[in-house]
């Protein structure tokens, strides 16, 4: 994959990124302003436990995709300081399958091998 049609699809993922979450955080205001109107009592309340759980999940998903957007901002950069496609760890060049499954991947798969797995990652990067 050529820098530039690499460039068009980080950009293409970014902005779905954006706009996913543009949507979480609307979600999150929403859920945090309805929890504020109930019972704050959540020991006693029924809805309480789950709007608890709504809460934590949809911001664990803010968390996830602003992670996901940084890694995206960072393949971006890279592509302009012309390092994209190489292995950060290394040095090698990153197979170009494993950038179009994964476009903001900074490592070649042996690289990404050696390491414990990223927890913070998310399925949008």
């Amino acid at each position: 994959m050529d820098a530039r049609a690499a460039r068009d699809a980080l950009i293409d993922r970014r902005a779905e990124l954006a706009a996913r979450l543009v949507w979480l955080t609307a979600e999150f205001d929403e859920i945090v302003s309805s929890s504020t109107e109930a019972n704050g009592d959540d020991e006693h309340d029924p809805e309480g436990s789950t709007v608890a759980f709504e809460r934590a999940r949809v911001a664990s998903l803010v968390v996830a995709a602003q992670g996901a957007a940084d890694r995206l901002d960072r393949a971006l950069e890279r592509i302009d300081d012309g390092d994209y496609g190489r292995c950060a760890a290394c040095g090698a060049a990153i197979d170009p399958e494993r950038l179009v499954a994964l476009p903001a991947g900074e490592t070649c798969l042996a690289c990404a091998l050696d390491r414990p797995p990223d927890r913070s990652r998310s399925p949008w990067s």
